[in-house]
């Protein structure tokens, strides 16, 4: 698979990633069987998925340890990225960024990802309590001591409440300027998909012009875009999209036509090719920086994202898919 560079430090990893968070969090849980999950991540990393996904809140904490026991096995074949600074409780998540749980956090994610070392450590969600600054600080202490090779930020865009005129990711970029003065940021994490595209504005540019790596989070949609969803069908209680605007029957019904372009562009590419392998495509076109992290929980799908990373779109399906209406929620 094609390698690419993550930040200033050149930490190479393949072009299509796995996010591992469908394993163990945030989707069915009837469905999540431990042993097909590490015949995933087994078979990613054997077809060059090298860049594995995860936080210490998935689960929580149990998808690390999940990780942790094909780390033991295949540490040297990995880029292990990971993240601090949420909570979970029994119905609420909580921020902390104290530099002292910043330190236990990250001992504890060592532990359970059975390594010496984590790649990239990420920073989850910044503390409205504490100066991100200091957070930050304590994450650059880490790599200093070895424990840690390169740092990153999870960027949120707020949808509700932001003033006129102001973009998604605003408040995310306030935040890296201020944390790049204390340490490189080496990767930024963020919402990209070819049915939302709020990062090609000014996070993806801004990364760009400074040699940071951009994960592409989402790059599916949720698995929307892989066209396998049936519109209505509806979600067990415990999966988020039975919560998600994007995913009432009615909306689902609507956003069909992102999917039908996908659906086109596949079909000129051939019959083995698939909406997905398209929609990851589209992503990896956007920079020589970005890094698609699709989440998977099974070694079929796993197989085909990986694939995704050969398939060349023309300039014809690069300005069909430029068509696609963005994607619209119950909040629309």
């Amino acid at each position: 698979m094609e390698r690419r560079t993550i930040g200033a430090g050149a930490l190479a990893v393949g072009a299509v990633g796995l996010g591992c968070m469908p394993m163990s969090w945030a989707y069915t849980r009837s469905r999540q069987r431990g042993d097909e999950s590490l015949r995933a991540v087994h078979r990613a990393l054997d077809l060059g998925s090298t860049l594995l996904d995860t936080a210490d809140m998935y689960g929580p904490f149990t998808n690390e340890l999940l990780l942790g026991r094909v780390l033991r096995e295949r540490r040297v074949d990995a880029f292990v990225s990971t993240k601090v600074g949420l909570l979970v409780g029994e119905q609420h998540i909580v921020a902390n960024g104290r530099p002292g749980y910043v330190r236990r956090a990250c001992d504890a994610s060592l532990r359970r990802l059975q390594t010496d070392v984590i790649d990239l450590y990420q920073l989850h969600r910044a503390d409205p309590e504490v100066p991100v600054e200091e957070t930050w600080g304590a994450m650059a202490d880490l790599v200093r001591a070895g424990k840690v090779r390169a740092l990153g930020l999870c960027a949120m865009g707020v949808r509700g409440g932001r003033r006129a005129g102001s973009r998604l990711y605003d408040g995310t970029l306030r935040q890296l300027r201020r944390v790049q003065q204390v340490f490189p940021v080496s990767a930024v994490q963020a919402e990209l998909s070819v049915w939302s595209r709020e990062a090609l504005d000014e996070l993806l540019p801004w990364c760009e012009a400074r040699g940071i790596g951009f994960l592409a989070a989402m790059p599916l949609g949720n698995g929307f875009l892989t066209g396998t969803l049936t519109p209505g069908e509806g979600f067990e209680p415990d999966d988020v999209r039975a919560r998600h605007p994007r995913f009432t029957a009615e909306m689902m019904a609507a956003n069909q036509a992102a999917v039908a372009g996908l659906r086109r562009v596949a079909g000129r590419h051939g019959p083995e090719v698939t909406p997905a392998q398209v929609a990851l495509a589209w992503v990896l076109a956007r920079g020589r920086h970005v890094v698609a992290v699709p989440g998977t929980k099974q070694e079929r799908w796993a197989a085909e994202n990986a694939a995704a990373a050969g398939l060349c779109l023309t300039t014809e399906d690069l300005a069909e898919l430029s068509l696609v209406p963005p994607a619209r929620g119950s909040w629309d």
